[in-house]
């Protein structure tokens, strides 16, 4: 199979709670009023969770160093300095009420957040508002248990299940798609990202990948083992340097199990080369646990079908149907 891309062309903080109180002790060196100050400047740190904090480290990032370091003159009120950019990034996290607060900020622009969770893998409308921006970042940064997270590595393929099993597909299919797609694209050496754990070890040793291109002449390619499937998937990330981002709302995400216990996740999304994007997808994800690895879900079956750049700036909708779901794995 040629190239996708010929296809393509055919169509611990820095700043901690010691030296703040060192700061404003220094400022005012009156004990009473330092006192007050550090115990406010630790409820505050408190109010982020450690992925919040996370999250809003890798999105200042995208910031340039004029606007975050005027980003943190505001938040710390002018009263910290600091001696490079990663020490202004612990300063505006360490000072920040929360997460939302320090997304709605001025500097914090809109085109910072969409790229965030472009990153992320998360596909939102390009012309989407500031504050739908701030509630999907906030939603990806939420303290709901992650499905597909090891107990003893992050990175290692899908996940011991909650609690209540199978009761919600749709949860556990966009759990499994963020967990995906952010591994995924982390092999892509243009993107920024720390690369992750990929791997055979994510997928059954008989797993299946079907991959159907659209891109002007169709052609169509299959492989078989969790090694070929595991290394022709990443040459399309790795070598080609696409970056796929999912729908992960209800128009481009479908969830199904069937009795014997294989789930089946489909997804549409965009497909970019850096700034540009190439065209759309589908991927439909077939998932079975592995009682031998602690109940966990492994991908059985994989099916990639890859459409030329569409007009429109909508988000891609999903066009199959559940029976065409089970089709694709059954006949």
């Amino acid at each position: 199979m040629k190239s996708l891309s010929s296809a393509f062309r055919q169509g611990a903080p820095v700043c901690p709670a010691e030296k703040a109180q060192f700061h404003f002790f220094y400022w005012r060196n009156s004990l009473d009023f330092s006192f007050d100050v550090i115990c406010y400047i630790n409820v505050k740190m408190a109010a982020m969770s450690e992925k919040e904090k996370s999250g809003c480290r890798r999105l200042l990032e995208l910031l340039s160093a004029e606007d975050l370091m005027a980003l943190k003159d505001t938040v710390t009120n002018r009263l910290i300095s600091v001696e490079s950019t990663r020490e202004a990034v612990e300063a505006i996290i360490a000072y920040s009420q929360s997460a939302e607060e320090l997304l709605k900020r001025r500097k914090v622009h809109r085109e910072v957040i969409f790229q965030y969770l472009a990153k992320e893998g998360v596909a939102v409308p390009p012309n989407t508002e500031k504050l739908h921006l701030v509630r999907r970042t906030l939603a990806l940064w939420s303290d709901k248990v992650a499905l597909f997270q090891d107990t003893q590595n992050n990175s290692t393929a899908c996940c011991q299940e909650e609690p209540d099993g199978l009761g919600d597909l749709t949860a556990l299919g966009k759990e499994f798609c963020r967990w995906f797609y952010q591994l995924f694209n982390s092999l892509n050496p243009t993107a920024g990202l720390p690369v992750q754990d990929w791997g055979p070890q994510h997928f059954w040793g008989d797993a299946k990948l079907f991959i159907l291109s659209c891109t002007g002449e169709q052609e169509q390619d299959e492989y078989y083992g969790a090694e070929l499937v595991s290394r022709r998937l990443s040459a399309l990330v790795w070598e080609e340097k696409l970056i796929f981002c999912p729908n992960l709302e209800q128009s481009g995400l479908k969830c199904l199990s069937t009795p014997h216990g294989l789930v089946l996740v489909a997804v549409a999304g965009t497909i970019h080369r850096e700034n540009l994007c190439l065209g759309i997808f589908e991927q439909v994800f077939g998932l079975i646990r592995d009682p031998l690895e602690g109940n966990r879900w492994k991908m059985k079956y994989v099916h990639l079908k890859i459409k030329g750049q569409v007009g429109g700036k909508q988000l891609p909708v999903l066009t199959y149907e559940s029976d065409d779901m089970l089709q694709l794995f059954t006949t």
